[in-house]
């Protein structure tokens, strides 16, 4: 089978052209008339570029958590520059300069148990400091989360996104996490980026499925089979997420997406097929206002708003029937440019057990958002209904 097409595009220049987020982009940036001055130098280990730094100009320059040797820093202080210094026995990077991914937060897995990973560290670190009233924490987790948006905006940048919502009690070894896991899969072939809220059950199917894309459709059966295993991540997150690995040792080198969960709600923990986890400290599901989450949304405000391709809602509760109407508003007024297509799975959930269809079809009623908005029996529906609204 021909590997689908790839989910993103490489982002395009980082922060007009300002910013530096590797060595290479720091040695590059070097031989370019101007040097340094005026760049934001984002967690880049600096500590082998003494020389480099002491001859050239860092005059306005901006350096988050670079390691330097002291006369360097020194130096480029002197020039005018800038220098946020690393923050020692944190567990997680403030300044970080990309996505997260599952083997970072995961790392030490398969040897050890799920506490000592830097997901869990750094879950046990927010939970003691939340309340406490210490503005050095409440800044660094919001550098931390201004970061991860900062990343977040540039892997996008120009990607056909959908968006997948669902919750985390869809178990593995059901129908609905098949079905979900083949959305996923589908979704990916037809070359859109699929985003989810990053955590288990629905999201880490529709993660799921689009890791496998590449591979011929057998696999998924496979890889189910080996999943069920460890059908929920309670009671033991160590052995669900290592069955998730398992997979991708399996059937290494999967379909990219992304994932956008939060320590906020700490029971949830990434799943490990997302190829980007955008993990924020704030919390995903008491939206503050819609847009990107830079903006001063939240996690779940910046997913909806990057799903540019529309969104997908399967069968939930309270949660999902707030993420229908927090994305029906900017459609429904138009203020984010043209309604995206939404398509809601399961008639009888919606329509029955929770109306939400019949109001979302009233309030479409007469604007250009109705012939956005679809009702599907089925998730196998779901990938044509989509494909039919973007055309509307």
């Amino acid at each position: 089978m021909a590997t689908p097409p790839p989910a993103h595009r490489p982002p395009g220049p980082r922060g007009h052209g300002r910013e530096i987020h590797t060595l290479d982009e720091f040695d590059a940036a070097l031989a370019r008339p101007g040097g340094l001055a005026g760049l934001r130098v984002q967690s880049v280990d600096l500590t082998d570029r003494t020389f480099a730094l002491l001859s050239a100009s860092a005059d306005g320059a901006v350096f988050l958590g670079c390691a330097m040797e002291p006369e360097a820093a020194a130096k480029v202080r002197a020039d005018g520059a800038l220098v946020f210094p690393s923050v020692p026995d944190l567990p997680f990077g403030p300044y970080r300069s990309g996505l997260y991914t599952a083997e970072e937060l995961y790392d030490g897995i398969i040897g050890a148990d799920y506490a000592s990973t830097p997901d869990a560290l750094a879950y046990a670190w927010f939970g003691r400091t939340r309340a406490d009233g210490d503005i050095f924490s409440s800044m660094l987790r919001s550098l931390h989360d201004d970061a991860v948006s900062d990343a977040l905006d540039e892997l996008l940048d120009g990607a056909r996104v959908v968006g997948v919502m669902g919750g985390h009690a869809m178990g593995r070894g059901t129908e609905a996490y098949a079905g979900t896991a083949r959305l996923g899969r589908s979704l990916a072939r037809s070359g859109l980026t699929v985003a989810t809220g990053g955590g288990p059950g629905a999201m880490e199917a529709a993660n799921l499925g689009a890791y496998l894309a590449p591979f011929p459709d057998e696999t998924l059966p496979a890889a189910l089979a080996v999943l069920s295993a460890a059908p929920s991540f309670t009671p033991s997150v160590t052995e669900w997420a290592r069955a998730a690995f398992a997979v991708r040792a399996r059937w290494p080198h999967g379909g990219d997406s992304v994932g956008i969960p939060t320590w906020f709600y700490g029971h949830e923990p990434p799943n490990a097929f997302a190829g980007h986890i955008a993990k924020y400290f704030a919390n995903a599901l008491l939206p503050q206002a819609l847009g990107s989450a830079r903006a001063g949304g939240t996690p779940m405000d910046g997913l909806l708003a990057r799903s540019t391709a529309g969104v997908v809602f399967l069968p939930g509760a309270a949660g999902t029937v707030q993420e229908i109407f927090t994305n029906a508003t900017p459609n429904y007024y138009g203020s984010l440019g043209a309604p995206t297509p939404m398509v809601l799975v399961d008639r009888a959930h919606w329509t029955e057990r929770l109306p939400a269809w019949p109001l979302l079809e009233t309030l479409a009623a007469g604007r250009p958002m109705a012939t956005r908005i679809a009702l599907v029996d089925s998730i196998d529906e779901a990938p044509a209904a989509l494909e039919r609204l973007a055309k509307a």
